[in-house]
Parts: structure tokens; C-alpha cells; sequence
């Protein structure tokens, strides 16, 4: 039913920092709406993120697509009948979204949701705010974003059981995380067991490493502007980068994010560590950072790396 993170809203008073962040740092194009929003592309899609001129500095509401009209009545019903109030959207609001049609509600924690059908695609051409080849998006949608939750059970229950996400992989140590798949990318959703409330992060990926390289350039011009330094996942292979956002969260800028096979994969505990080398947390206090650095000094000495070769479930299947 839910097959794609199609965008995501952001509260903010400081429109003019997130036009230069989005749009020179990332490389999306700016769109003035008018009145109090400001949007921007990453490809055909009419937006893929909105940032409100409110206070706050915080997450808004995630945008999730579904594959049929119908889908909303189904998930709408499921949501009911588990005690989630749903409200079905008035044209206005869709209008405002780009949509055809949506609903929404909010999660355990507070989060809001809206589920969207037929997302409007245009035929202007992307402009980049930058000059870059372009984002991974179609199919795998706009990214994925990652909550701060103070309780995982929830949440994981939600998001599993209600609206159909599936469980790619998860880890305990050093703190619990939880990672979901609705497509072929290994993960389009994630909490991450903080023991605190609010917005981790949300990721693009680059079609070319040397646009995640000239923006890792640019980033770094600015004290203060890098919160992990550029480095590789070990369960979705994503060579990246996070940067602070104007709003106080990070955006993680990433490429060769690992492709899965939805119908054939096997959820799993990932034990290593969330990184094979780099992603260095420089917002953390040295003992902090230092369990994540002991982690990936750990895989090295075991010589534990990626396969070599990425997006194609089924090579990927031949090396693990």
C-alpha cells in the first residue's frame, strides 16, 4: 500500500537560511509559494520539501504515497480500528500538498501523517540549485527521514503492524534502532531509541559521488556546519555525510545507498555498529563519540567491509 516517502513538511522561521541550505548546500530548487511557504524540488515531482515560515524549528509531517486511491480507505479503516483518529483532508489542503487526494493522522508519539495519493508531477524541467546530475528518487521516493523516540515499542508496532512498513534490520547497541523498507531502498524510515522526542534526520542521495563530494566541500566552509564527518553505513552501504539544518536537526547527503528485493528479504539484527569507517559525531561529547569510534576500529580490524558491488539485489545475494 505504501510505497514511498513522498515529502516532507518543516516548521521554520528561518526560510531565508533554509533557501541557501536547500538549495546551494543540497542542490534542490527553490520554488516561492507565496504567503508563508517555501518549497522545493528534487526531480519531476511538483515538491518534495516544504518549509513553513512558523516557529517551532521542528518536523511538520511526513508525506507518505500510496499506490492506489483505495489504499487510503484501507489504511484509513486500519488506523481507526487501532484507536489512530483519521481526518480525510479538504481539497484546500491537498491543493496545497500537490496532491489528489490525502489523509491524515498522527503516530504514537505525536508525529504527524499524511498519506497521499497521486502526487502531481510536472514537466518543467529540474533546475538544480546547484550543478549536480540529479537525486535517487522515482520509485524510492524522496529519501528517508529518522525520529527521535523516547520509547521504541510503540512506535515500531505503528509503523510495522498499522501502516505496513517492513522491518529491513535493527540494532541494540549502543542505542536501539529500528529501520524500514516500503521499497527497494534498504531503508525509508527509521527511529532511533534516544530516550528524547523530535526530528533526527531525513536523507538524499546523490546519483554521483562527486556531487555528495562537492557538497561535503561546501558544507565544510562553514564552522560548525558538519555533524558527522563523511563515512559509510554497514546496512545500507550509503557513503555520506550529516549536516546541521537551519532547524536544528541534520540532513544526511548520501550515495550508493544499498537496493534490496522487498519479497525476499529477511529482517535482522546488524551488530557492528552503524558504521564501517568515518561518521565521525562531532556533536558529541569524546566519551560519546568515543563508543562509535571504538565500534568501527573494531570492524576494521576484522576486515569487515561492504561487497563490491551495489544496487542489484540479486548480486547482492551471491556475496552475503
Amino acid at each position: 500500500m505504501i510505497t514511498a516517502l513522498s515529502y516532507l513538511g518543516v516548521r521554520s522561521d528561518k526560510t531565508d537560511d533554509w533557501r541557501a541550505f536547500a538549495g546551494l548546500n543540497l542542490g534542490m530548487q527553490v520554488l516561492d509559494r507565496g504567503g508563508k511557504n517555501t518549497a522545493f524540488r528534487m526531480d519531476n515531482q511538483a515538491q518534495r520539501l516544504i518549509v513553513s515560515d512558523e516557529p517551532g524549528d521542528t518536523l511538520a509531517y511526513l508525506g507518505w504515497e500510496v499506490a492506489q486511491k483505495e489504499d487510503l480507505d484501507i489504511l484509513a479503516a486500519k488506523l481507526e480500528a487501532a484507536g489512530h483518529k483519521v481526518v480525510q483532508a479538504n481539497k484546500a489542503l491537498a491543493n496545497r500538498r500537490y496532491v489528489e487526494d490525502l489523509i491524515y493522522c498522527h503516530d504514537p508519539a505525536g508525529n504527524r501523517i499524511e498519506i497521499v495519493w497521486n502526487p502531481v508531477k510536472v514537466t518543467d524541467p529540474f533546475v538544480p540549485g546547484r550543478p549536480i546530475d540529479g537525486f535517487k528518487t522515482g520509485p524510492y521516493g524522496m529519501g528517508h527521514a529518522v525520529l527521535h523516540v523516547s520509547n521504541p515499542e510503540p512506535l515500531v508496532d505503528f509503523y510495522r503492524n498499522v501502516l505496513g512498513f517492513h522491518l529491513s534490520d535493527y540494532g541494540l547497541k549502543p542505542v536501539p534502532l529500528y529501520f524500514f523498507h516500503v521499497n527497494g531502498r534498504h531503508h525509508s524510515f527509521a527511529i532511533v531509541g534516544s530516550g528524547k522526542a523530535g526530528f533526527h534526520h531525513f536523507m538524499v542521495e546523490y546519483e554521483n559521488l562527486d556531487d555528495l563530494g562537492q557538497g561535503y566541500d561546501l558544507a565544510q566552509l562553514k564552522e560548525g556546519n558538519i555533524a558527522y564527518t563523511l563515512g559509510r553505513h554497514t546496512n545500507d552501504y550509503m557513503t555520506s555525510f550529516y549536516a546541521n539544518t537551519p532547524s536544528g536537526f541534520f540532513v544526511e547527503s548520501g550515495w550508493g545507498g544499498r537496493v534490496i528485493e522487498p519479497s525476499t528479504w529477511t529482517p535482522h539484527e546488524t551488530n557492528v555498529g552503524p558504521s564501517f569507517w568515518g561518521h565521525e559525531r562531532l556533536y558529541l561529547d569524546e566519551d560519546e563519540r568515543g563508543k562509535f569510534r571504538e565500534m568501527r576500529l573494531d570492524i576494521a580490524s576484522k576486515g569487515i567491509k561492504a561487497p563490491h558491488l551495489i544496487n542489484c539485489p540479486w548480486l547482492y545475494s551471491q556475496y552475503t
